[in-house]
């Protein structure tokens, strides 16, 4: 069967590509080997940040007596509950994706795992496609360390079937999975121990953001066991694990009912038989691109977590639309025009944009720095949410921001504020001279701004 078109994977870039594709007439395959709609959707931000809002309901629920607020006690989570709400949130999403497949003439849809017989080949459950042009989309999977191999472990995925409460979730990493899924399973009543082979949890991070997180979680009574040098664990016969850490204080090994592992994600690329086309791949398995996402072989493009290029949403969104401009509008987009940006949502969530701290002074790059504590900002503090604090790097010879960091109340969403100056590529000025909305958090932006300090 030959196409226009072959769209490999349902994910955040491939499934607006299809449906692009199909608006302009072309006849496009779209295979996908598990379900529409891809991590993000099914296995990522949806349903872990419908887990994150009932955490936050736990939360309050217990902690209201601060704000004057009383709530008798008895408050338990009901994961079943929980479960069920995040079903129907996905299932409503992935209804209407398929809905539009089915009902788009020019898109053929295919249920299977895709394997490439040649450069401009692939077979799918028998069928035999061809096309010169072909996009790959297919995302990336939870890495699992050989210790843990055969065991009966979690991941991302398969912790948010859960229906029955862990009574001691161990977690094998402290970077961003592995704490929104502590935080929030401590929140739900769950005793978690966080398990981290290095000396600090999320270490691409600043070590005050490192620090200040790992205190407001410890503060909510997760335990964390960092610098582990020999991480492991077995299963005991009454269905519990023992979890080895061996790390040099503390007992070298602790007994928990569940372990979750959150140690990293390794792209499906291994899956595709890339062998067979020519397109090379780095030693990590990802997927090499151009700047306009074109692999080594013309016609062939990899979009998303596959290419290496941003493990999130936003960024494999942003694939699609660079592919998308560049095949349909004459555009000349590129992924090296986009700025760094994530977020980190545990409570308080973690805003960022460009560079850190950290990255500046590797750098050696002369910067003027603006720093704020959350407990300053009157917002914070009459929600009685004063943990963190903000931080945005200048650089001192241009006068552009070249990074920010907001840790607090807000951080996810203030940060786009200070993302939206970056792009338009103008001075810090300009945001430092505006006037903000009185209350809020982000009316500390400019007042930070007026006070920058040089870094040594």
């Amino acid at each position: 069967m030959k196409f226009d078109a072959i769209v490999i994977g349902s994910g955040q870039a491939g499934t607006p590509l299809v449906f692009k594709l199909a608006s302009e007439g072309m006849k496009v395959a779209f295979i996908e080997k598990e379900h529409l709609g891809g991590t993000c959707l099914n296995d990522g931000c949806t349903p872990t940040k419908a887990y994150v809002a009932s955490a936050r309901r736990m939360y309050d629920a217990l902690n209201g007596e601060v704000l004057g607020v009383f709530i008798p006690n008895g408050v338990k989570v009901n994961l079943l509950k929980v479960k069920e709400r995040k079903d129907k949130l996905i299932q409503k999403s992935v209804d209407g994706i398929a809905k539009g497949v089915d009902s788009e003439e020019k898109i053929s849809f295919f249920k299977g795992e895709a394997k490439f017989t040649g450069t401009k080949s692939i077979t799918v459950n028998g069928d035999q496609l061809e096309s010169d042009q072909i996009f790959i989309n297919v995302g990336a999977r939870p890495l699992i360390p050989e210790p843990f191999q055969g065991l009966d472990y979690l991941t991302n995925q398969s912790i948010l079937e859960l229906d029955i409460l862990p009574e001691h979730l161990a977690i094998i990493g402290g970077s961003y999975i592995g704490l929104e899924f502590g935080q929030m399973f401590r929140r739900f009543g769950s005793q978690v121990t966080i398990v981290e082979k290095a000396d600090r949890i999320i270490s691409r991070e600043d070590e005050d953001v490192s620090a200040e997180i790992q205190k407001v979680m410890e503060r909510e009574g997760v335990e964390f066991r960092l610098g582990a040098e020999c991480i492991g664990a077995q299963k005991n016969e009454d269905g519990s694990y023992n979890v080895k850490v061996d790390c040099k204080n503390g007992e070298p090994e602790f007994t928990a009912s569940h372990v979750l592992l959150a140690a990293g994600r390794i792209p499906n690329t291994d899956l595709l038989n890339l062998e067979a086309t020519g397109v090379e791949v780095d030693k990590k398995g990802y997927i090499r691109v151009n700047d306009e996402l074109e692999t080594n072989i013309p016609g062939i493009y990899a979009l998303g977590d596959c290419n290496g290029k941003g493990a999130f949403t936003h960024t494999a969104y942003n694939d699609f639309e660079i592919v998308s401009a560049n095949l349909f509008e004459n555009g000349k987009r590129k992924v090296s025009d986009r700025i760094l940006t994530y977020g980190l949502f545990v409570d308080p969530p973690l805003g960022r944009a460009g560079i850190n701290l950290q990255e500046a002074k590797e750098k050696g790059l002369n910067v003027l720095v603006g720093y704020k504590e959350m407990k300053e900002v009157s917002r914070a503090k009459e929600k009685g949410e004063t943990n963190g604090f903000m931080r945005v790097i200048v650089d001192a010879d241009s006068n552009k921001i070249l990074g920010a960091t907001v840790l607090g109340v807000g951080g996810d969403e203030i940060i786009s504020g200070i993302l939206n100056v970056m792009y338009a590529d103008v001075p810090y000025t300009v945001i430092r001279d505006s006037v903000q909305v009185h209350p809020t958090v982000s009316e500390l932006i400019p007042t930070l701004l007026e006070g920058l300090e040089k870094q040594g």
